[in-house]
């Protein structure tokens, strides 16, 4: 497929915020996402589901605070917190997750504080809150789980490409 050619039905173009606006491409009836240009014959779903599935019960905005640790197999490896490329391994950053959550469930520590000072994330600066965002906006795992919570419940560990984060559903 040449780099003129129309994209298949049902995708679009956005930017990415996290890797210099680079072009991806993203499907949002399937919620899949792609740096290659999508061919013909992968633009059509892969579930048998109908064209235009019904509209999904529960809130169609949530508000969120996260921590995100990442690991050396994250599509950016690299953090505020320190000036080299983070080398961890994926089950070392679940580990540092886990102990995090244990601390904010065991009120040794505050959300908010723990992200202000573990997260990797720039969202760290505001205590790890994200705003209020829509399906769509975020990477697929990282959407069921939010609009998944309850207000003032935290998830157990959810791994995207970004890498490992809790999160909080504040609204």
């Amino acid at each position: 497929m040449s780099d003129t050619a129309p994209l298949p039905d049902g995708w679009e173009i956005r930017h990415s915020k996290s890797n210099g606006g680079k072009a991806y491409y993203f499907h949002p009836e399937t919620k899949k996402s792609q740096w290659e240009k999508p061919s013909k014959k992968r633009s059509a779903p892969e579930s048998s589901e109908p064209k235009n599935p019904p509209k999904r019960s529960g809130p169609t905005k949530v508000r969120c605070s996260h921590i995100l640790r990442k690991h050396a197999g994250s599509r950016r490896p690299f953090s505020w917190r320190q000036e080299e490329q983070i080398t961890i391994s994926e089950e070392e950053a679940i580990k540092q997750i886990k102990e995090l959550r244990a601390a904010v469930v065991g009120q040794e520590r505050t959300f908010a504080e723990c992200a202000k000072v573990e997260s990797d994330c720039s969202s760290a600066k505001n205590g790890g809150d994200l705003g209020s965002f829509r399906r769509g906006k975020m990477q697929p795992k990282f959407e069921d789980a939010a609009f998944a919570l309850s207000i003032g419940q935290m998830s157990e560990p959810v791994s995207t490409d970004s890498g490992i984060h809790i999160i909080i559903r504040t609204e």
